[in-house]
């Protein structure tokens, strides 16, 4: 079981945009020392409480403050885009940091129906083939040599390619193209067995890949289930307001602790097979992931943290990289803004 994080880069409130890009440099830079196997960047346009809609923008940054760690998209939002200029940017990356850039392909929304039309006048609902063919294109021509098709630069290699979803028939289509599956699990825990059955049912061997699930969830580590819950406070008033409309950055752990209870409905109770977040001890956190991992058939969790203070949420990830064993890398000393002790 390998662990990946997925960086939103979420903005704290009384916090900016670009104090939220610096603590995705200065996250990726303690994940690259801690161990963690991957870096996934998201795609967010028009919400005020994310600040990337550009996330090969990063992992280009990223390709310089990292070493070790692969660093990627969590996804690109493919139906905004054209393939080949997807293609060309992402062999650009893969030019920086050959063996180490991901080009994960997601096809959700990201953006409201007016931003999506700014992203690509000529955007339409595409149906699963549609969607289907414009992977295919991607991936051939992140596979043209020389100058095929004129496609640059001329690189050797190519970038890992994943897809993302959130319900069984993305898993079907993953599947069926041959390709790594990334399960959104923290915006639909319901569906993940579901889902991951999908993908296993429908892989197609002839297409010479090899099947890997990954399952995105959301995790809260502290040294105690009580601190844990503190902390995981804001996520819970963050998406209390969401479910609402009310996109505004993430609250103090104060706040959503002073308002939570008087309010009328609250979305931690909910109740699925395997919950959506894990909030508790790095120890119990570690046992629920291997539990699930084998219980689901995963093969790496990419980890969500949604923490207003970034020191705890630094810590957070320390804490889980230790009680899960990750063995830390050796990778040249950076400042950073965070300390990487547990403790």
């Amino acid at each position: 079981m390998q662990l990946s994080i997925l960086d939103q880069s979420m903005i704290p409130e009384g916090s900016t945009p670009a104090q939220a890009l610096h603590h995705t440099l200065d996250l990726a830079r303690a994940a690259d020392a801690l161990g963690y196997h991957r870096y996934w960047l998201a795609e967010h346009h028009a919400t005020p409480s994310f600040a990337s809609p550009a996330p090969e923008v990063m992992v280009a940054r990223l390709s310089g403050e990292t070493s070790g760690i692969r660093i990627g998209s969590g996804g690109v939002l493919l139906p905004y885009y054209s393939p080949f200029k997807v293609a060309e940017t992402f062999r650009v990356l893969h030019a920086l940091a050959p063996g180490r850039v991901d080009l994960g392909i997601g096809r959700g929304a990201g953006a409201s129906s007016r931003d999506a039309r700014l992203l690509n006048p000529h955007l339409y609902t595409s149906s699963d083939d549609a969607f289907g063919d414009q992977v295919d294109a991607v991936r051939a021509f992140l596979g043209a040599v020389g100058d095929q098709g004129g496609i640059m630069p001329s690189v050797e290699g190519t970038p890992q390619v994943w897809l993302l979803g959130a319900s069984p028939p993305s898993a079907a289509l993953a599947g069926r193209l041959g390709l790594p599956y990334s399960f959104a699990h923290f915006g639909r825990p319901e569906l993940v067995t579901e889902a991951v059955q999908t993908y296993r049912r429908h892989f197609d061997p002839r297409t010479g890949g090899t099947p890997r699930v990954m399952v995105g969830i959301g995790v809260y580590c502290a040294p105690t289930r009580e601190e844990a819950e503190q902390i995981f406070a804001s996520q819970r008033l963050f998406r209390h307001r969401m479910s609402r409309g009310d996109l505004r950055p993430v609250p103090p752990a104060e706040v959503a602790l002073a308002q939570l209870p008087g309010l009328a409905e609250d979305l931690s109770t909910e109740r699925t097979e395997w919950p959506r977040y894990l909030v508790d001890s790095p120890d119990e956190v570690a046992r629920q992931l291997t539990a699930m991992s084998e219980a689901v058939g995963v093969d790496e969790f990419v980890v969500l943290s949604t923490i207003h203070d970034h020191r705890a949420r630094v810590r957070s990830y320390a804490l889980l990289a230790e009680a899960c064993g990750l063995p830390p890398r050796d990778v040249p000393r950076r400042s950073t803004l965070a300390t990487l002790q547990p403790t």
